[in-house]
């Protein structure tokens, strides 16, 4: 009798494990996170602001310090899930310090469970480069570009969902 309870226990222990495994995994898959942002100098991002491949590029410029760009962000993440079979790609280019990357830019990414690629721009001298992408950009944040290879659009504006859209329309028509 004890053997028999004995087994009956260990297999009850054997089904207890099993299920708890499967819970573990199921956990993994939806909390997974990402752990690292490519950094950029302007230099390493310029390329990708003048792709000529077919593409419409959506190009956000945003910190996680600045409440409009936070705001609007779900817009582009929309953007992004919707139109991405329309050969529309959405880059959202943080401007956060590079030092806070792991204490404060990695952490939002995954806190708002960000799709769209996002890079953090590492430059030091903004006067040149802020220029250089429009010559009529103040600094001011946010900022997009829209473009591809019959348009481009500089927009020094934050952005609701309609007014997003129906920008990216008039690339795509």
């Amino acid at each position: 009798m004890i053997k028999k309870s004995l087994f009956l226990l260990l297999i009850s222990l054997g089904f207890i494990s099993c299920k708890k495994e499967v819970v573990k995994e199921n956990t993994k898959e939806e909390t997974f996170q990402i752990s690292s942002v490519k950094t950029y100098t302007y230099s390493e991002l310029k390329p990708l602001l003048e792709m000529n491949d077919g593409k419409t590029y959506i190009i956000n410029f945003w910190a996680t310090w600045c409440a409009p760009c936070v705001k609007e962000l779900p817009y582009f993440e929309k953007i992004n899930r919707k139109y991405s079979d329309k050969n529309v790609e959405v880059l959202l280019v943080s401007l956060d310090f590079p030092k806070q990357l792991k204490k404060k830019l990695i952490p939002f990414i995954n806190k708002r469970k960000l799709k769209s690629e996002v890079i953090l721009l590492d430059t030091e001298n903004n006067d040149i480069w802020i220029k250089a992408i429009d010559k009529s950009w103040s600094g001011a944040i946010p900022a997009t570009i829209i473009y591809n290879k019959m348009n481009r659009k500089f927009y020094e504006q934050s952005f609701d969902y309609k007014t997003l859209k129906s920008e990216l329309q008039l690339f795509l028509n």
